[in-house]
């Protein structure tokens, strides 16, 4: 998984030429550290298809305030620069991998 920032996220998220999934997290948030090996599961089925990638938001506050991250953990997928699902919360696996299906299908 990727970690980016509040200076990287245009670069490696918004101009990528693959969908991404981002994780928003920190590192006090136990959900968080639960679904990233689901999370991990899923970007393994999709090599080549689908990015992953990690924004810590207490050093990088930007990025969370510009998308509407109020709640950790949150999963947004982007597709040609656009958020286009969220999932918030630490649901099952199936709720992660519905999202990034639909991403992909879009």
């Amino acid at each position: 998984m990727l970690d980016v920032t509040d200076a990287t996220f245009a670069t490696e998220v918004l101009e990528s030429d693959l969908p991404v999934l981002v994780e928003f997290t920190a590192p006090w948030c136990r959900p968080c550290k639960a679904i990233e090996p689901l999370l991990s599961e899923i970007g393994g089925e999709l090599v080549g298809r689908l990015r992953l990638a990690r924004l810590d938001v207490d050093v990088n506050v930007g990025v969370p305030a510009r998308y509407g991250v109020l709640s950790l953990p949150t999963v947004m997928i982007f597709v040609a620069g656009e958020p286009v699902e969220v999932v918030h919360g630490a649901q099952p696996r199936r709720r992660y991998a519905d999202a990034v299906a639909r991403a992909l299908a879009a």
